[in-house]
């Protein structure tokens, strides 16, 4: 048989928007061409179950089919490493082979998953599963708020939960994240700015789904630190980032959210306002992810616009401009590295703003989850998502920190689920440490 050739003989189709992405030739051809590559190079064997699967297959291929590498793998393979991939993207963070690194194979393992899923959905449909985990922003209008505290008991009930296991496939050890009892854009509506709120100007919020309507808190304390530090902040009208729909391979869906964002969001960048996003799925999308799926000037300069909330706070401290009038010191902090912010390739700015506070000491623990937006909340997956998050787990008691600190909503749930620890987001936690403590919950 003939051996693969490893340099495409055209870009890989990544644009939804491009016919050829479309075309299952070529995504056949894309999907074996690419896993050759990994199953040659075989580093990133323990990052999830996607690559142990492929590998597996081609060695038997080889050893009982003739095949001389991935050339036999058929669509039942690649639905499999589709569906144990959790779209972390740190092979392509640490993958040599990529466009990123300027190598002529333009390996893109996520993208490229990502592209199977899609074909898959468009030819069979979104499953019910990704149809309810598609749309947290929908639930959270409906439930946070005075309906909180009856929808937080409800899902709390084990049965309930089993039920949910059941017809709609969220698996039911998975601590749901809860709803607030206020919700983000009524606390802010609400609020009274800082004295010194808008002397350094004003930022444009990307509040996320988790940071709206189940913990407002992280988003209050956001706005209180910035406004401490001298910005005006104001949330503009937004929905959900359209993540959770790129994991059901729902693409129309995910363009739709995009589109309604970046109509909004960009008459703030026209104002000269950065956006500062509070999750980093959401930062990632809005980068990464939007630009491919609208391809307009527009997408691109909200792109360009956008920082973590801890990527401005980092650029104060390293001007020399941060306030630094702290009421307490941390102790010893547990960080963990999300991979959707890692995948941003902005480093940890939240280790070296939380670094900076007196009688704060900050161990970074780089592991992952394995909850990356909705994969680790399925059924399905969710044993196999606690196994890889054991090596998180360990490495934050080995830590013997006073405090958790995560970018990661969700990744805090697995935390805490998994090691009985609470954590902050960093924005939080520098939150606490000027002595702020917002009015919310």
């Amino acid at each position: 048989m003939a051996k693969i050739a490893l340099v495409p003989p055209q870009p890989p189709a990544v644009d939804p928007n491009d016919e050829r992405y479309w075309d299952p030739r070529d995504l056949e051809a894309e999907m074996r061409r690419q896993l050759e590559v990994c199953h040659g190079c075989r580093m990133c064997v323990g990052y999830c179950g996607t690559f142990p699967d492929v590998f597996a297959r081609v060695d038997r291929d080889i050893e009982t089919r003739g095949a001389t590498g991935a050339e036999l793998l058929d669509d039942a393979a690649f639905a499999r490493a589709t569906e144990l991939c959790w779209q972390c993207k740190l092979c392509y963070v640490k993958c040599p082979y990529t466009a990123d690194e300027k190598h002529e194979w333009s390996v893109d393992i996520p993208r490229l998953l990502l592209r199977e899923k899609a074909h898959r959905a468009r030819r069979n449909g979104v499953t019910l599963q990704d149809r309810v985990l598609g749309e947290p922003q929908l639930l959270g209008q409906i439930t946070a708020g005075p309906m909180a505290r009856v929808a937080n008991l409800v899902n709390a009930n084990r049965l309930v939960r089993k039920t949910m296991s059941a017809v709609a496939g969220i698996a039911a050890g998975f601590p749901i994240p809860p709803f607030g009892e206020t919700s983000l854009p009524s606390w802010i509506a609400k609020h009274e700015a800082l004295p010194q709120a808008g002397t350094r100007g004003t930022v444009a919020l990307f509040a996320t789904c988790l940071a709206d309507y189940n913990f407002p808190r992280i988003g209050a304390s956001a706005v209180r630190v910035l406004e401490r530090n001298g910005w005006a902040v104001v949330r503009p009208e937004q929905t959900c980032c359209g993540m959770p729909n790129l994991d059901g391979g729902d693409i129309d869906a995910a363009r739709a959210k995009a589109r309604a964002n970046v109509a909004s969001l960009v008459r703030e960048v026209a104002q000269g306002r950065t956006i500062v996003a509070l999750q980093p799925t959401c930062g990632y999308t809005i980068r990464k992810e939007w630009p491919e799926l609208l391809g307009t000037e527009d997408a691109h300069a909200v792109a360009a616009a956008t920082l973590d909330v801890m990527e401005l706070l980092e650029r104060h401290r390293r001007d020399r401009t941060l306030d630094k009038d702290f009421a307490k010191g941390l102790g010893k902090i547990a960080y963990h590295a999300s991979c959707h912010l890692r995948a941003q390739k902005i480093g940890y700015p939240a280790v070296r703003v939380l670094g900076a506070l007196p009688d704060t000491e900050v161990e970074v623990v780089e592991h992952c989850s394995a909850v990356d937006g909705t994969w680790g909340m399925k059924t399905q997956h969710y044993e196999s998502g606690r196994r890889y998050a054991q090596k998180l787990a360990r490495g934050i008691e080995q830590a013997e920190p006073a405090q958790v600190v995560t970018d990661c909503a969700l990744s805090a749930r697995r935390i805490e689920a998994e090691t009985g620890r609470a954590p902050l987001h960093p924005v939080e936690a520098l939150a606490a440490a000027y002595g702020i403590t917002p009015d919310v919950r």
